[in-house]
């Protein structure tokens, strides 16, 4: 073989190795608007740019929420499943990498072997023992050419699994630190509303004593001192029923940051937590910002790869093998020059038929490519549908937190009014007991509302995607925040 056609018969290898059958990567398009229908209603001002990378609940400027999302890091057992899942893929798109690079493998045999007297093309009367021994060790190195890019392909589908598990250990992240948020924002809505009712009960309790003293003198009827004494109970049974939603709001964060509810508890505290003004930038953004959008991208980019690798099984499959080593009866002559053996050449394998086995995993490639696609499209839309969901609660909750907030005060003059006609026998207790009714519900019901707020900013926060952002490396160490 000349030169020239060593040269052109490299060329083509080249030429063949650039070779994919994957289609080009496309994503599905999805309807994005100029700017959130909700948005500026509410938001009346912008003190940054961008939601702060990481640690995003310190917007809430609570020291005990930074404690507990620190505790949850190191301790989740969710978090720690989700990083097992990551390393376990990133440890599969390592062995697919491999597939680039040849394969050496050394082997040896020392053994004693007795061959069949009766053997095929031995005289019965032969001088040659059946007895023998076989000593052998060598080295086999195989290679496949990648011709048509199966071996890339499988890389390339390797690391974009790999990258959206990435992407799913933050969302995970991402969504226990924001139930954590809100669970503890939930706990202190709860706090306030317990120290409400607390100082309810101790008012009701002075008007049961009031009307006790006021029958004895004859002044009132028994039927209010039977109505005071059922508003005193009914107030200690809210009271005792918000107890219970509190222990089991503080066990389920006990859950979350990987502690036993029996030995974990929360300091009661009635400290208002401030509803943080947060940057909602252009929709077109958020498709950079959420992990879970980042990850269902990765996961048609591997369904893209992994097309181009079905189809390769229409072409033969090219590979080159080497051995050398050393092969003898004894070991007296074992490692030398006469008992050397080598070998060297490719090796091609071609399908003629199987019955339509390939056309059919092509098809299912497909199938599942265009079924990420439909993923995508699923999660870019229910990520704009969330964002829009908390503006809208955000700006309705905000509305009638303010309407609520003149009810309460209007509710706490009539329950003076109707406790100054009372003492002055202007009035029976129904009309007191019903003004201290309509004071409590109106009282909690604004404190339920700027709760329900805070609630919905964390929803939002977790919406637009965290602190997480697509152009940033993933951390796969659990003690590190993002």
């Amino acid at each position: 073989m000349s030169a020239r056609q060593y040269a052109l018969a490299g060329g083509l290898m080249v030429l063949l190795g650039a070779c994919s059958f994957a289609p080009e990567l496309k994503l599905p398009e999805v309807p994005v608007a100029q700017a959130y229908k909700e948005a500026q209603p509410w938001v009346a001002a912008q003190p940054a740019d961008q939601l702060p990378r990481g640690p995003w609940w310190k917007l809430y400027g609570d020291a005990e929420l930074d404690t507990l999302q620190d505790r949850l890091v190191a301790n989740s057992p969710d978090l720690s499943a989700a990083l097992a899942r990551y390393q376990q893929a990133l440890a599969y798109s390592d062995q697919a990498r491999a597939g680039l690079f040849p394969s050496l493998s050394a082997n040896g045999q020392a053994g004693r072997n007795r061959a069949s007297e009766n053997r095929p093309l031995v005289s019965p009367n032969s001088a040659v023992s059946p007895v023998y021994s076989n000593y052998s060790i060598g080295l086999q190195a195989d290679y496949e050419l990648d011709l048509w890019g199966r071996v890339r392909n499988t890389v390339q589908a390797g690391e974009a699994q790999a990258a959206a598990m990435a992407a799913d250990l933050e969302s995970v992240r991402l969504s226990l630190q924001a139930q954590l948020a809100d669970s503890f924002i939930l706990l202190r809505g709860l706090d306030q509303q317990l120290q409400l009712l607390e100082e309810t009960v101790q008012a009701n309790d002075k008007a049961l004593v009031l009307t006790r003293t006021r029958h004895e003198a004859g002044i009132v009827p028994g039927l209010d001192v039977s109505r005071a004494q059922t508003q005193l109970e009914a107030t200690r049974s809210q009271l005792e029923q918000l107890k219970a939603q509190r222990a089991v709001v503080e066990h389920a964060i006990a859950a979350l940051v990987g502690e036993s509810p029996s030995s974990f508890s929360i300091a009661s505290q009635q400290v208002p937590i401030t509803l943080p003004q947060i940057p909602v930038s252009v929709p077109s953004t958020l498709l950079q910002r959420r992990p879970d959008i980042a990850s269902a991208q990765r996961r048609v980019a591997a369904a893209n790869a992994s097309v181009g690798v079905a189809k390769t099984a229409f072409f033969p499959a090219l590979s080159l093998s080497a051995a050398f080593g050393y092969q003898s009866i004894s070991t007296g002559n074992w490692l030398s020059a006469p008992s050397n053996f080598w070998a060297i050449g490719p090796a091609m394998v071609f399908q003629l038929f199987d019955g339509g086995r390939r056309k059919a995993q092509v098809a299912q490639a497909e199938a599942v490519l265009d079924e990420t696609g439909a993923n995508y499209r699923s999660v870019v839309l229910e990520a704009f549908q969330q964002v829009e969901d908390n503006l809208a609660r955000l700006h309705h909750y905000q509305v009638a937190a303010t309407a609520e907030q003149t009810a309460a005060g209007a509710a706490r003059k009539s329950t003076e009014f109707a406790l100054s006609r009372y003492r002055e026998g202007a009035a029976n207790y129904l009309e007191v007991t019903s003004a201290q009714t309509q004071a409590l519900d109106t009282q909690r019901n604004l404190l339920i509302l700027q709760v329900s707020q805070l609630r919905a900013s964390v929803d939002l926060i977790r919406a637009l995607g965290g602190g997480w952002q697509q152009s940033q490396a993933v951390d796969a160490s659990l003690g590190a925040a993002d």
